[in-house]
């Protein structure tokens, strides 16, 4: 990002001067003295127009220069390489006049015990921010909100600096502290730009690297430091100040970007590999990570990743979902050019990029933003809609246009600035409805007396279509896990316009059913043919994410039951079903070699179950070997994702044996190719078995086998291609295993 620059089409900056700075005129006594009531105001930080009050004004006989440097022994003003002191009126001000006619270029030179330092005077420049700017702010419609709001590293009137605004409408003042002050916010009051509730500094000198914090005085007297709710950095948790940066990073990825939207996601592969960033490889770097994972994840057939955590957060054992920098990737891992790099070296690699994105709620820490001008703004007055009863956060008010249009510019932001291919909403369910996880009483119905949130209805509507018009090829996807009609539909036609909704029915069903015993699956058998009811009603994923491998839920190959050999091939036989049933995947890291041990953020993967020297691990590279076959296959079998939305594309071969524990369908693509899918689910092998299947395929071949010996099987496979009879195919079922017949002469590539 190059500094923006704001010049005036005159250039007002003094001239550098060179040697000793000569004595100027004597200044004609003291300014005007201050009313009691500003001097007062301006120096316990709850001033809203300190440019009033300090820099240069014009006064009977002359021009008044004042100015506020608590700690210095001295000020000066230096107009045309002359210096003049101005006297001190106590708590670092410093006032006097010059007999000027108009008010003239100047600096101020300040003396501290350890020296001087010439600097440009904040208060005589005009506001940075512009008129369109704000109406768009009081609007809430700036698309590109971290453009306007936020630390803004810019040339303006000529002078190099930053430009500091902030949102805090309730706020009596708003003060600029950082390193640069020692902390003390004293020196830097900023100025409230009318009705918008935004406050504007420009300071010239600050630059790039500066740690900062706003120092608000609430409307009830309150003074405290808040973190910028804009910050595009942030330093390294637990520290919490915000950081002022400059991106330089030049991307290498516009091919990706150019065919991104050639093919709509939900008719294109689409298989994906869920990591959390920290702990994948435990100690990395972003740019250390862009060496290894997008090898990792091409050589496995995952055609995108979904990264977590990647907005800032203070506690990591959150996972990411309890963001204190909406707009900052965690410092972690490096700074945001470095996560920048890691997104183009995937992107280069052909792999998308999809973030967890957490717009429900935001944590209660009183650094950020909570109550953050001292009274409720990001999160509702009422507090009975203001606090999560789930995860003791606060939820943002999303009736109030400013806080929608933080949050819907932050969509935009990641998918503008960072080349983010995705967004996987977290906690859909509990924005869209007034009584989630509330009881009677605690909650207040809509104004038609429904349990229905409009306002957050409203927002995901705007989120959405906003996103998919400025950002095309994005796709986002609802963690949504109710009925709600409409997820996936458009705006346009009433839906909340999203891409893909988790299918959480279809995971929650199929875990049920595959953590039973063989012997009492027959019970369960509607647990994993009923998602075909509605399998039409939304564009799905299928989702076996990291919530479902924590917290006592135990790690995929450990739900399943039976010895060792029975647990993986359950494994194997369960990912090879979810990969053919229509919807899209999505596997969590770690699962794709039978790790048997629970995610634990501070240790990752279990990485050295696929060291050749531990006996077992054949074992767990025969399980990742398969998952590699599967995505081949998968991206090379259109008819297992060309159709996920249309009925046209399924058909039950065997739904209903549930004796024998057998699922059988065919898929197809737009040309009419069918595969068929074949899960035996049961411990025995099951010879000569029928299913009928049709004449219109001459003759079927294996093109995947979740039993074969490389994989860890028993290899009980079919040897050649297998021809039907009166329309029925007679063959041999593996045990706990899935089998992929493909028409013979068409295999997918391996």
């Amino acid at each position: 990002m190059a500094l923006r620059d704001t010049s005036l089409p005159e250039d007002t900056s003094p001239p550098e001067p060179s040697g000793p700075l000569p004595s100027g005129p004597r200044p004609r006594g003291s300014a005007p003295p201050l009313d009691a009531a500003d001097r007062e105001r301006l120096l316990s930080g709850s001033h809203h127009d300190p440019h009033a009050l300090l820099g240069a004004h014009p006064v009977p006989g002359g021009i008044a220069f004042r100015a506020l440097r608590p700690w210095a022994d001295a000020v000066g003003v230096v107009v045309d390489g002359m210096q003049t002191a101005l006297v001190s009126e106590g708590d670092g001000l410093f006032t006097g006049v010059l007999p000027l006619d108009a008010i003239p270029a100047y600096t101020l030179l300040v003396s501290y015990p350890g020296g001087e330092h010439e600097v440009h005077d904040p208060y005589r420049f005009l506001p940075a921010l512009g008129e369109l700017d704000l109406h768009l702010v009081g609007e809430g419609r700036h698309e590109q909100l971290w453009k306007a709001l936020g630390a803004e590293p810019m040339i303006h009137q000529g002078v190099t600096g930053t430009r500091f605004t902030v949102w805090a409408p309730n706020a009596q003042g708003v003060r600029v502290a950082g390193d640069f002050t020692f902390w003390d916010g004293t020196a830097f009051p900023m100025r409230s730009l009318g009705s918008s509730g935004v406050w504007e500094l420009f300071l010239p000198g600050v630059g790039e690297g500066a740690r900062y914090k706003f120092e608000i005085t609430s409307r009830h007297g309150g003074r405290f430091l808040k973190a910028d709710p804009m910050a595009r950095r942030t330093e390294v948790p637990p520290a919490t100040a915000s950081v002022v940066t400059v991106s330089r990073y030049e991307w290498n990825d516009e091919e990706w970007l150019a065919h991104r939207a050639d093919v709509p996601v939900h008719e294109a592969p689409f298989s994906v590999y869920e990591i959390h960033l920290p702990s994948w490889r435990p100690g990395l770097t972003y740019r250390q990570l862009a060496e290894k994972l997008p090898a990792y994840v091409r050589d496995l057939g995952f055609t995108h990743v979904e990264l977590m955590p990647v907005a800032e957060h203070p506690f990591g054992g959150s996972w990411g979902y309890q963001i204190t920098g909406f707009y900052a990737p965690t410092a972690r891992l490096g700074d945001p050019d470095d996560f920048k790099y890691l997104v183009d070296a995937l992107h280069r690699a052909g792999i998308g990029v999809i973030m967890d994105w957490v717009p429900a709620h935001f944590p209660k820490d009183d650094w950020a933003l909570a109550r953050f001008d001292g009274d409720p703004l990001y999160e509702p007055g009422d507090s009975r809609r203001a606090e999560h009863p789930d995860w003791g956060t606060y939820e943002f008010d999303l009736g109030r246009t400013e806080v929608r249009n933080f949050l819907v510019a932050n969509a935009v932001y990641w998918c503008e600035e960072f080349h983010i291919d995705g967004l996987r909403v977290d906690a859909v369910a509990s924005m869209l409805y007034l009584d989630y996880s509330r009881d009677s009483g605690q909650w207040s119905p809509n104004v038609f007396g429904g349990r229905e949130d409009l306002a957050a209805v409203a927002f995901l509507q705007e989120m959405n279509a906003t996103v998919y018009r400025r950002a095309p090829g994005v796709v986002t996807i609802a963690e949504e896990s109710t009925a709600w009609d409409g997820v996936t539909r458009p705006t346009d036609s009433g839906g909340l316009g999203f891409g893909l909704k988790w299918n959480m029915g279809w995971m929650h069903d199929s875990l049920e059913y595959i953590q039973k015993e063989p012997v009492h699956r027959k019970y369960h058998h509607d647990e994993m043919t009923f998602s075909m009811v509605y399998a039409y009603s939304e564009n799905y994923v299928l989702p076996i994410s990291h919530d479902e491998v924590v917290h006592g839920k135990q790690a995929l190959v450990s739900k399943m039951p039976g010895d060792w050999w029975q647990r993986r091939a359950n494994h194997r036989a369960y990912l090879a079903f979810m990969w053919a049933h229509p919807g899209k995947q999505l596997l969590f890291m770690g699962q794709e070699f039978a790790q048997g041990a629970e995610w634990s953020e501070a240790q990752g993967p279990e990485w050295w179950l696929l060291d050749p020297a531990y006996e077992a691990e054949a074992d767990h590279r025969g399980v990742r070997d398969l998952v590699r076959d599967l995505n081949t296959v998968y991206r090379g079998a259109p008819a297992l994702w060309q159709r996920d939305t249309d009925p046209g594309g399924f058909r039950w071969v065997v739904g209903d044996a549930a004796e024998d524990n057998v699922f059988a369908f065919l898929r197809f693509d737009a040309a009419g190719t069918p595969l068929l899918s074949v899960s035996n689910l049961s411990p025995v092998v099951r010879h000569d078995y029928g299913l009928h299947v049709g004449d219109d395929v001459p003759a079927w071949q294996e093109a995947l086998n979740t039993d074969a010996a490389r994989y860890g099987g028993g290899d009980i496979t079919l040897p050649g291609p297998v021809l039907p009879e009166d329309g029925r195919l007679r063959l041999t079922l593996p045990p706990l295993a899935t089998i992929w017949l493909t028409p013979a002469g068409r295999r997918p590539p391996m």
